[in-house]
Order: structure tokens, then sequence, then C-alpha cells
């Protein structure tokens, strides 16, 4: 067989792995609305996470960029859109945008100085960041509260007509309708020319450097979008909690989403998805039975998938899928 055609024949592959993956996401979206009633406030957290998710995946999962406190950008826009909803508007999709450009700011910034490192040094400049957001947060309580959490603000019906209802029907439609749209802004990122470069420095930085590529720029760029995502995350769940605490710059909050995308798998972008579906879920059954000791069981989750699937379980599938179409070709 061909060069051509097995590249043909490989991006069949993940066309038809992605389309796949895009009806499945749509029929659990639809399915939970209409058949988990009970679940939307669960629901809604969930959803809120793999917006999260997805937003380190483009960072780390398609950019190599190593990071350790990629909550820094949540919390940026959960404040944000928090601020804006209690002090200039209570419109939610406004509120929504001014939490992206927010988060994507504070990437951008803190870019300049993430991305000149490397390896363990890189790791540490992105969990400074993160503390020196929290410290600053936690000391200008006059904005923030401090301690007490960024609330009082209300937000208004969605489109003007729908109110956020106690029972989470419209939040949850309203979460869904925006990770719909920031997977598939996610999608197109990844497949454009930055996408494609990106991967290209992960796998190969000093060759890309020889090809001409700005190395640093294209990551820099992929880092700020990447945070205005995970500010998209934060500033929904300030508008869906009407409360903005201080764990949303948290360490807690990085690490885990970071085994979120290790437990679904880095750089598939649906690895990011299923990552964060299985931890939330996980997590609330585990400390539903063991208050105490729920995290034991995550932990114990986390050291199976990654020695038995250490491309996450999306990895797994694809695997899979992969050798039952061999099987069938023969």
């Amino acid at each position: 067989m061909s060069t051509a055609d097995g590249t043909t024949v490989t991006a069949g592959l993940r066309r038809s792995r992605y389309g796949l993956a895009d009806a499945l996401l749509l029929a659990a979206l639809i399915a939970t609305f209409v058949f988990g009633q009970l679940y939307l406030a669960l629901a809604v957290s969930v959803l809120i996470m793999v917006i999260f998710a997805l937003s380190l995946d483009l960072a780390q999962g398609y950019g190599g960029i190593e990071t350790l406190g990629h909550a820094a950008f949540f919390g940026s826009g959960a404040y944000a859109a928090g601020l804006y909803a209690l002090h200039v508007s209570t419109e939610p999709i406004s509120g929504l945008v001014v939490g992206a450009l927010a988060a994507a700011f504070v990437g951008a910034l803190s870019g300049i100085a993430v991305l000149r490192a490397h390896g363990l040094t890189q790791i540490m400049l992105t969990l400074a960041c993160a503390t020196l957001l929290y410290e600053l947060a936690n000391t200008a309580k006059r904005f923030t509260m401090g301690d007490d959490g960024l609330s009082g603000y209300s937000i208004a019906p969605l489109l003007g007509r729908f109110e956020f209802d106690i029972f989470g029907r419209t939040a949850y439609i309203y979460a869904a309708v925006v990770l719909i749209v920031i997977y598939a802004l996610a999608k197109f990122i990844v497949n454009a020319p930055l996408g494609l470069v990106a991967q290209g420095i992960r796998e190969n930085a000093v060759r890309m450097r020889l090809l001409g590529v700005p190395v640093t720029r294209r990551l820099w760029l992929l880092y700020a979008l990447s945070a205005g995502i995970a500010g998209v995350a934060g500033a929904l769940s300030a508008q869906v909690n009407r409360i903005v605490g201080l764990d949303t710059l948290g360490f807690v909050l990085s690490a885990n989403v970071l085994v979120m995308l290790a437990l679904g798998g880095a750089g598939r972008l649906y690895g990011a998805i299923v990552g964060a579906v299985v931890f939330m879920l996980a997590s609330d059954r585990a400390a539903a039975i063991d208050p105490t000791n729920w995290l034991a069981a995550l932990g114990v989750l986390l050291i199976v998938v990654v020695r038995f699937a250490p491309e996450g379980l999306a990895g797994l599938a694809a695997r899979w899928t992969q050798q039952r179409r061999a099987e069938k070709s023969k």
C-alpha cells in the first residue's frame, strides 16, 4: 500500500472515529436530559468539567505544554463573570464572553514566562502563576470577598426568557449548548494549521524550528486559546452556582483536571470528555458510599487505568476498534 493510500485510510478512520464520538456525545446529552431529571445538577457539574478538561487537552495533549496550574484560568474566568454580574450586567452570555476574555488575557500574560521554560521548570512556573492568583484573590477581599467567596449576584433569564430553575433544566441546556460550541471550536483548532503545527512542535520542537516555524509564538497562541476555554468553564460555574470560591484557583482543581485527562487520554479531545465524565461520576459514587476514604477509590482507578491503558480509556477504545477493523479486513 502506498503512503498516500495509507494516509487516506488513516484520515478516514480518524473521521469515522470522530463522527462516532460526536454522535455518542449528542446522544448522551439528550438521554441525560430526558432520563436523568433527578441528576441534572450533577450533570451540569460534569459538563463544566468536560469543558475544562478540553481546554487542558488543547494545551497539554496537543501542544505538549506541561502545566500544573490550569485552575488559574478557570478561576480567572469565574471571578470575571461573577464580578461582571455583580457590578455590570446579569446577562449570562455576555458574562461568559467576559470570563473567556479575562482568562485568555491571563493565559497570554503568563504564557510569556511559562513558554520560555521546559519540563519541571515549566510545571513549577504554571503552579507559581496559579498560586499568585490564589493569594491575590485571597487578599483582595474588597473585590473577591476572600474566604467567604464572591456572592450576592444574580443571573438574568437566558435570552431574556428562560429562568434558571431549581431543577437545573435551564442550566443543563445552557451548559450542554456551550459544551457543543466549545467542542466544535476545539475540533476546528486542532485540525487548523495552528493545531497541526502545535502537534508537530510537541513531537519535535527542534525540527519545527529548523523548518522556520515560530515555535514559541504558536504555543503562546494555543496557550491563550486554551486559557480562554478554561475561562468559559469557570464563568459557567460562577453563573450556575452563583458563588465563586478560592477553590476555583486552587491546586486541587488543577490536579483533578490532570487526572481526568490521564483517565481519558490526552491528545484526542474525546478522551478529555470520557475522562471528565468517569472522574466526576466515580467521585460522586465513591463519596456517597464512603465519605471518608472515597479518594482511595479514585487512586485505585487511576492506577488500574495507567497500568492497563497508558493511553487512557479513549486510547484503549481506539486501539480495540483498530484491532477489530484489522481482523475484519483479513
